[in-house]
């Protein structure tokens, strides 16, 4: 392939052999010194080192808490994503500062002021909560910041010079696929046009109110002198609970679901309220203090789970719609529109769509459970309830019919070490 000259080529191949294999190491590294975090306390330590620049477990845990702020569903794979980008970031700039790359002042301003205000509209806290959550300033915070979108934009003009000079023709693709083995050719990336009729699994008032109980019990031991940080890290199923100890910071009308912001303003200043639902789950809160149309708050969140005869009933209503369809005593999109309790499916005939409204969708954006049913599926097809729980709806437990329209296949992807790139040809059989 024409990449550049050979030289060129020999060095940034070399860089970036290295970078995947440093960024697996790193990876592997740090699942196994988790568990000694656990035993022994630690301030801070390095985790990665790459040339002349680290990565500090307090930077990665740093990266990870403004995922979950911007609204993001947390887990270990994502917090190994952001280590990744993390590892190639300090590649970048390693290399960026051999080839004396440099980014302007404005430009890393501008982009520190926009991630700001992103943050805070996405996580829908005001500044003097997001200083109760980082336990930081605003200032410190946006310095923090600023100094990982310099290193973010030196990686990202580090990565357009090494990729500006590659050329790929198709006749070069081809050469190379063709010595691939028949048997060893990967699975290629489709679009699928694929659409579902959801049932969540309804909570019984039974499962309900073993939850109050166990926050009345909470509610208790806060009366008789517990502290609400410790419980609430101990107890709180809220992702920020562990950083922030339950505490919400000041938020003014309209930034909380409309069941948390009226109990805010119902319980009086240091009254703990009785247990109260929200879409969330079942709260306790603490009024900390209220002054005009803001307030400050703590929390401690437990959501209720459904019994197996709460998904039982869930699984069973599904199923009879999935026959009556099948039979045409009902249209699929009639029964779509009635019953779906999905509501950002609902409106398109329980079709996925992409963030243009379009519904072929690649199957890389769908739920790895929604995926593997409808692999075998034929196209029209409808499919027997799926099972599968949500991270974004509170852990949910979800049942669903699917509902196949077409699979279309998608060029080739070739990775480059930065990321993944188009190519301009396709192989004809690809595995379907």
């Amino acid at each position: 392939m024409t990449f550049m000259n050979e030289p060129r080529r020999t060095g940034i191949l070399k860089f970036l052999t290295v970078s995947v294999l440093a960024i697996s190491l790193v990876c592997v590294n740090f699942s196994g010194t988790q568990a000694q975090d656990q035993e022994l306390p630690i301030v801070d330590k390095i985790i990665a080192k790459i040339d002349n620049y680290i990565v500090l477990k307090s930077e990665l845990e740093g990266a990870y808490q403004s995922y979950i702020t911007a609204g993001n569903a947390p887990g270990e794979e994502a917090r190994c994503g952001i280590l990744n980008q993390l590892v190639l970031n300090k590649l970048m700039v390693a290399k960026a500062e051999i080839d004396s790359v440099v980014v302007s002042d404005g430009e890393v301003d501008s982009n520190t002021a926009q991630r700001m205000q992103i943050i805070l509209q996405n996580s829908g806290n005001s500044p003097e909560q997001l200083e109760r959550i980082y336990g930081k300033t605003m200032d410190e915070i946006k310095l923090e910041l600023r100094d990982q979108i310099r290193e973010q934009l030196l990686a990202q003009e580090m990565s357009q010079r090494i990729t500006s000079d590659i050329v790929v023709t198709p006749a070069e693709v081809k050469r190379f696929f063709n010595r691939i083995p028949e048997d060893s050719l990967p699975y290629f990336s489709s679009d699928v046009e694929i659409a579902q009729l959801v049932r969540v699994a309804k909570v019984s008032e039974e499962q309900k109110e073993e939850v109050k109980a166990r926050l009345n019990e909470l509610r208790r031991r806060l009366l008789d002198g517990e502290d609400f940080h410790e419980l609430a890290k101990k107890y709180s199923e809220d992702p920020s609970a562990q950083a922030n100890g339950g505490e919400m910071g000041y938020v003014g009308r309209g930034a909380m679901v409309p069941t948390y912001e009226a109990m805010a303003f119902k319980i009086r200043k240091g009254e703990i309220s009785a247990p109260f639902e929200s879409p969330f789950g079942f709260h306790i809160m603490q009024l900390l203090d209220r002054r005009g149309n803001e307030y400050d708050s703590r929390h401690i969140l437990i959501s209720a789970t459904p019994s197996e005869d709460d998904k039982l009933k869930a699984v069973s209503f599904i199923d009879s719609l999935r026959r009556k369809i099948v039979k045409d005593s009902i249209k699929w999109e009639a029964a779509v529109k009635e019953f779906s309790d999905d509501m950002r499916t609902k409106g398109h005939a329980g079709f996925f769509t992409d963030q243009d409204g379009g519904t072929r969708v690649s199957i890389e954006e769908i739920d790895p459970v929604v995926y593997f049913a409808i692999d075998s599926m034929k196209v029209g097809s409808i499919s027997k309830p799926v099972t599968y729980r949500t991270m974004m709806e509170r852990m949910q437990f979800v049942f669903c019919i699917l509902k196949r329209n077409s699979r279309h296949t998608m060029p080739i992807l070739r990775m480059t070490g930065l990321g993944y790139k188009p190519l301009l040809w396709q192989k004809k059989k690809t595995r379907q």
